[in-house]
């Protein structure tokens, strides 16, 4: 296939995903909720044929593992058979389902002129373009976004995870040919040369969002004119106050780094204060190791560790001196990055300068010093006393998310159904020879801006 015909073939894929925007406008909120119990149906009766397709692209992707090509972190997300992702995927479908629909909510209102009204309401994006990395079921999870806020779907995942991909997209198209919604709603594409080929069509799609890598990112903000809801690195730190409880640090510390390590807000960097480093800063480092989570520390960390009694048997394997990019690094596995610093302030400025934006904690019992610290920090989620693998779509209450934006757009943080909405202004006259702007102005009728109270739009 030439170069040309393939990008005629994606545009028409772009043409197909606007025209299906377009024609589900009037669609009711009650189907779309259909049409997601009608997905997890489909998925259901697909479950074992499913498995056995993504049991395949794991064992693919442990050969590039075990050849250097790939590493074990997206090798973890690969796997959706493993523990409760299979379950908790469909019953992030039926949560998207049960909350409210995010379009066509008011929220701003005004009376003009008698008998001509604004209304300021919420309503879909349009065409989304959603490119992602390794995990499968962010085909399904968008998928209940889209459908959920209104917006038709493009859908790219990696290369690994294309046989897995390949069938939850089809069951995803069988469910919605049953609905009201056309089955080319939710589309995917298989290559890269695809992605680039839709990254020049501003004229179906209105908005990408990469999900993955920071050179993913990058690499779209800059090969498109259509605007990007991207994320850096999942760069996250935690900070011990000096007036830190004990257990409550190793018992968040712990869970930020182990309960996921390759989950984008896991833990990468400790900050312990200096007041700290003789007291709970070894304890919590005992737990860490106890967990065989790699300690990458500096000077002052590493010899408070360094001179324990009874030190941990792993304590030589697993205890590092660290450089200055180790607090650069997102490692995605059981090593963590340690750093003493000597005030609250500075523990700040450390994290601003070399986190990502996306979630930092801190644990301390000071209401003050909490204030600080989610004031001053720059990330879309700061937290209390709280391990940061909180920062979650799901978590948060939206049923699952189609990203974590650590952007300035009109998104930020876990992006569920309210990032996935925007607004258009709509106006009404109700006199019968209408209204125009040449009524008002200097000596002529001047505008009455009397707020009207309203939840929907009266037409």
């Amino acid at each position: 296939m030439s170069a040309e015909s393939s990008i005629v073939d994606v545009e028409h894929i772009a043409k197909i995903a606007k025209a299906a925007f377009e024609s589900s406008q009037l669609v009711s909120s009650s189907d779309r909720v259909e049409a997601l119990h009608a997905i997890v149906k489909e998925l259901k009766a697909g479950r074992a044929e499913i498995l056995a397709a993504n049991k395949e692209d794991l064992e693919a992707a442990q050969v590039e593992v075990d050849a250097g090509n790939m590493s074990k972190s997206l090798l973890a997300r690969l796997d959706l058979g493993s523990g409760d992702k299979w379950d908790s995927m469909l019953q992030g479908v039926l949560d998207v389902a049960a909350l409210p629909d995010p379009t066509g909510i008011v929220t701003y209102a005004t009376e003009l002129d008698d008998g001509l009204d604004l209304y300021k309401v919420s309503c879909p994006i349009g065409v989304l373009l959603l490119i992602f990395e390794a995990r499968p079921e962010v085909i399904v999870n968008i998928a209940a976004l889209a459908i959920k806020s209104g917006n038709a779907a493009i859908l790219k995942g990696g290369k690994e995870s294309n046989r897995t991909a390949k069938l939850l997209s089809e069951a995803i198209s069988a469910a919605l040919a049953k609905t009201s919604l056309p089955s080319t709603y939710i589309q995917t594409i298989q290559t890269r040369a695809e992605v680039s080929s839709l990254l020049a069509l501003d004229q179906y799609i209105d908005l990408v969002i990469p999900r993955g890598s920071k050179e993913l990112v990058k690499n779209i903000q800059h090969n498109t004119r259509i605007p990007v809801m991207g994320h850096a690195d999942g760069l996250c730190s935690i900070f011990l106050d000096e007036s830190a409880d004990l257990e409550k640090a190793k018992r968040v510390v712990v869970d930020a780094k182990i309960n996921y390590p390759s989950a984008c807000n896991a833990v990468e960097t400790l900050i312990v204060h200096d007041s700290l480093l003789h007291t709970v800063w070894p304890e919590v480092g005992r737990a860490l190791l106890a967990e065989n989570v790699e300690l990458l520390c500096d000077a002052a960390t590493l010899n408070a560790l360094s001179s324990l009694p009874n030190p941990p048997e792993n304590l030589q394997a697993l205890v590092k001196p660290s450089e200055p990019s180790t607090y650069d690094i997102e490692h995605i596995s059981l090593t963590l990055s340690v750093i003493a610093l000597p005030s609250l302030q500075s523990a700040i400025s450390f994290i601003n300068q070399h986190g990502s934006g996306h979630t930092d904690a801190i644990v301390t019992e000071s209401d003050s010093a909490a204030t600080t610290f989610c004031r001053g920090v720059d990330s879309s989620s700061t937290f209390v006393n709280a391990s940061t693998r909180f920062a979650d779509g799901f978590r948060y209450g939206y049923g699952t998310e189609v990203g974590i934006s650590t952007g300035r757009i009109h998104a930020r943080g876990p992006v569920g159904l309210e990032g996935l909405v925007i607004y258009k202004y709509m106006m009404r006259s109700k006199s019968q020879a209408g209204h125009i702007v040449g009524e008002f102005g200097t000596g002529k009728k001047e505008y009455k801006h009397k707020r009207i109270e309203a939840t929907s739009v009266p037409f």
